[in-house]
């Protein structure tokens, strides 16, 4: 799914970011990627997503070597592989609705099957009936979460999360943990980016340690008390009559 094949990347005016970076990810599975503020996991990322090649090594993702994919492909890359930030990127301006119905608008849907793909999606994230509010009015909690459903509206096989509980509070990050699970369950690859070595410990996974550009560790952490699973249904209700979707 996810394969680096000794990878190395330095940017101009010499710094190394990745030095001989070899690992895989299988299909399906959940994995921690952590390290020290610098350690290389954002270029780690950044290169997955061909928004940087690497100087040499090779990277393959769901089969395709990701440096040789045509600048007019990328696109289609992209579309395979859901992303969260850890400052959300939400357009204030825009609706809940609007921010995550972003790519099926992108890529010519109509509104019907915009609202449907997004109605869904928030339903996943148990936010469905925020789709008319503005960021503003949600706590960073949602917000996120409302990132999240933005990532899963195509059924991505990948998602990649950088820093996601970064500016939350315990119980906050401990929920958009279980998000993360509960995405996992369904078939989904997870790469989740973290420098909370705690949080950790406690969910358990396979963990990627970075230090000075290189990969120092590959183990799997036992969890000593994994969250449980949202488990929300997969399959979305007929809307409620009375319920207003924005337009």
């Amino acid at each position: 799914m996810i394969q680096f094949f000794h990878v190395s990347k330095r940017f101009p005016g010499g710094q190394l970011a990745l030095d001989d970076v070899s690992f895989e990810i299988a299909r399906g599975q959940f994995c921690f990627l952590t390290g020290a503020s610098g350690a290389g996991k954002t270029t780690l990322l950044r290169l997955i997503l061909r928004d940087e090649v690497p100087n040499s090594g090779q990277i393959v993702v769901n089969g395709r070597n990701v440096a040789s994919i045509p600048r007019g492909k990328i696109p289609f890359l992209r579309r395979s592989i859901g992303v969260v930030f850890q400052d959300f990127r939400l357009i204030d301006r825009k609706t809940v609705f609007e921010n995550v119905a972003f790519l099926p608008r992108l890529l010519g849907h109509d509104l019907t099957r915009q609202k449907r793909l997004a109605f869904e999606a928030l339903r996943r994230v148990g936010l469905a009936h925020r789709m008319a509010a503005f960021p503003r009015e949600l706590s960073g909690g949602e917000q996120q979460r409302i990132a999240i459903a933005r990532a899963l509206i195509a059924e991505p096989e990948i998602v990649i999360a950088d820093e996601p509980t970064g500016n939350l509070d315990p119980d906050l990050a401990r929920e958009i943990v279980r998000l993360f699970l509960d995405i996992h369950l369904r078939g989904t690859t997870v790469l989740f980016a973290t420098h909370d070595r705690d949080l950790i410990e406690r969910v358990g996974h396979r963990v990627l340690t970075l230090a000075h550009g290189r990969i120092v560790a590959d183990r799997q952490a036992a969890g000593a008390a994994p969250p449980a699973p949202i488990a929300l249904p997969e399959a979305a209700p007929e809307r409620p009559s009375g319920e207003e979707i924005p337009t």
